[in-house]
């Protein structure tokens, strides 16, 4: 045998598959027909605006609750490979849930109670500084002719307070009824929520089977198979948010601790843990999470001195630079695999929709649908209003698809990120039809 035809043969046998490896099962694409493109897609968008409008807080309880479901799945899951019954299950996510929030605030409740005692023994002192402060730039408003009032001759500040409260008692009844309201409703909507998602765990593999029969067929494997991309997306969310929170959080309460040793900030060391702990926990809240969290330590800073106010309010816009340019695009970006335009479209769509809880519940979702789209686009094929047979565009687009350099599944046109393994595409990819 020549040099030539050995060297043929052995990249023959380098690319040919390995026997003690299964083949992935070629899956015919799903045929979308012409006149479903033409009257079935326009006629299911203008049902889908329609039942937002007309019912979009009934929407929003149920995506919620599915939300939840999808989140807890996984522990259920894993419970059942200990041979747990389903509902047992479900059962035991929930009460170990609700023993771990019991632990969480037992374990926080002493050290956060005792530096907000402090921070409530305090309150006199900074009351204090306040009324002085207020006083001193009063007088000089006073002497430079400024008609402005924000402190009237022989009260505190407080009682200028008392003062504009009382005047708007009305106003304070009125609000106090709506908040009350708010929170009845929101209430009832908990308990419904949480009923829902038990029933959806419970019901959760016939809900996958009756999700399966309507999307195209996958290839039978798990990483072709649409619930459990779906549970996979919403978990990689909760891990990046919840990490998400514990960094800033931790951050907040680090910086503030360095500001109290600095002397820049005395009470900042003091009340670390506890500012931390809210900075973090707000962080769950889009858009106005961060400024509540922070407006704590920044207006006791400000009743000391306006100075070291100045520098703890620097020290949180700091954080929120780190948080917008280096730590929600390493966590979330790539947890979620989303451009971060989409990010920012979906919270406020759903802030714009239903508010905070919308806009809380647009990145699991913006989620879930970047996951329907990639399976529907590896699944689906239009049928061509050209010449062209449906299959032969579907031959057409699965040469131009590229291999993933780090696990080797296909890469959709246009994909930044491997739907497999989530590493980056890096243009550099083989073509799958070599």
């Amino acid at each position: 045998m020549s040099e030539e035809a050995h060297n043929d043969e052995l990249l023959q046998d380098e690319h040919a598959p390995h026997a003690d490896v299964p083949a992935t099962p070629v899956v015919e694409p799903t045929v979308v027909p012409r006149w479903i493109q033409l009257v079935g897609l326009p006629l299911g968008l203008l049902a889908l605006y329609a039942i937002l409008k007309a019912a979009g807080i009934i929407v929003l309880i149920f995506v919620t609750a599915a939300v939840t479901a999808l989140i807890l799945t996984p522990v259920v899951s894993t419970l059942q490979r200990f041979r747990f019954p389903r509902v047992l299950a479900i059962l035991t996510v929930y009460v170990g849930l609700l023993a771990l929030l019991t632990l969480a605030g037992i374990l926080l409740a002493n050290p956060i109670s005792d530096q907000v005692t402090t921070l409530r023994n305090d309150i006199p002192s900074i009351t204090d500084s306040a009324n002085k402060r207020l006083a001193d730039v009063q007088d000089y408003f006073d002497r430079h002719n400024i008609n402005i009032e924000i402190k009237k001759q022989g009260q505190t500040a407080l009682q200028t307070l008392q003062d504009k409260v009382v005047g708007g008692t009305d106003s304070i009844v009125s609000f106090g009824t709506d908040l009350l309201t708010k929170i009845v409703t929101a209430g009832a909507g908990l308990i419904l929520v949480l009923v829902l998602s038990v029933y959806m765990l419970v019901h959760g593999e016939r809900i996958g089977n009756l999700v399966r029969r309507a999307m195209p067929p996958g290839n039978g494997s798990k990483d072709d198979d649409y619930p459990s991309l779906v549970v996979k997306a919403v978990a990689g969310y909760v891990r990046a948010q919840v990490l998400f929170s514990i960094v800033m959080g931790a951050g907040a309460g680090i910086g503030l601790w360095i500001y109290g040793a600095l002397g820049i900030f005395p009470d900042g060391k003091t009340y670390a843990l506890a500012f931390g702990v809210f900075f973090g926990f707000m962080e769950l809240v889009p858009y106005v999470g961060p400024f509540l969290g922070a407006a704590p330590p920044v207006l006791v800073a400000l009743f000391q001195d306006p100075l070291t106010g100045l520098w703890v309010a620097l020290l949180f816009i700091g954080l929120q630079q780190i948080e917008g340019h280096l730590a929600s695009p390493l966590i979330f970006g790539h947890a979620l695999r989303i451009n971060p335009l989409l990010i920012i479209f979906a919270l406020l769509f759903g802030f714009e929709l239903f508010g905070i809880l919308g806009s809380l519940m647009a990145l699991p979702v913006a989620a879930v649908l970047r996951e329907t789209g990639v399976y529907l686009r590896r699944h689906l094929v239009f049928e061509p209003w050209g010449t062209l047979s449906p299959l032969e565009v579907a031959g057409i687009r699965a040469r131009r698809r590229a291999l993933c350099s780090e696990c080797g599944s296909e890469i959709g046109p246009g994909d930044a990120f491997c739907s497999t393994c989530g590493a980056e595409v890096t243009g550099s990819q083989v073509p799958s039809g070599r």
